[in-house]
C-alpha cells in the first residue's frame, strides 16, 4: 500500500514531504549505472524550498548538477525557478499533473525544446520523480527515479 505524505501548511505545503535527502540508483541505462541524490531544504526563513541535485553518469564518467527554488512567484502561485550546469534554466507553475499518477504534484515549464511536466508522488518505500515532455500525440516519458530517502 502506498504511504500517505503528511503535507503542510499553506500553498507551498505540498512540498513538505520533499524536504531531506533522497537517492535513486538505474544501474542498467543505455550510458551505464545513474546514480541521482536530490536533496531539498528550506531557505529564506521558509519562504523558498532548494533542491541541489546531483547527478553521476557512467560511473563517473559524466556529471550533471541543478540548483532550482520552489516558491510562490509574484501571483501567489508555485513555481520554480532551476539552473543546470549545463548552462539551461526555467521556469515553471504548479499544474495539475494526476495523470502522472493519481496522487502526483508538480509543474509544467517551457524547457527550450518545448513543454515539459514534472511530479512526485509517494510509494511505499520512498517516492517517484519523473518528466515527461509534451509531444504532438501526449506526453512522452523522459526519466523516471524511484527514490529512497538517505
Amino acid at each position: 500500500m502506498t504511504q500517505t505524505w503528511k503535507t503542510g501548511r499553506g500553498k507551498m505545503g505540498f512540498m513538505k514531504p520533499l524536504l531531506g535527502q533522497w537517492l535513486a540508483i538505474d544501474p542498467d541505462t543505455p550510458m551505464g549505472k545513474v546514480v541521482c541524490i536530490r536533496t531539498y531544504t528550506t531557505i529564506l526563513d521558509g519562504k523558498f524550498i532548494r533542491l541541489q541535485a546531483d547527478w553521476d553518469i557512467g560511473e563517473g564518467r559524466k556529471t550533471y548538477s541543478e540548483i532550482a527554488h520552489y516558491g510562490l512567484n509574484a501571483d501567489k502561485v508555485p513555481a520554480f525557478w532551476s539552473f543546470t550546469s549545463d548552462g539551461g534554466q526555467s521556469y515553471g507553475v504548479m499544474a495539475d499533473v494526476t495523470e502522472m499518477h493519481d496522487t502526483a504534484k508538480g509543474f509544467h515549464a517551457d524547457m527550450p525544446s518545448g513543454l515539459a511536466r514534472f511530479g512526485v508522488w509517494p510509494t511505499d518505500d520512498g517516492m517517484i520523480w519523473a518528466a515527461e515532455a509534451k509531444t504532438r500525440t501526449g506526453w512522452q516519458s523522459m526519466i523516471r527515479h524511484d527514490c529512497r530517502k538517505v
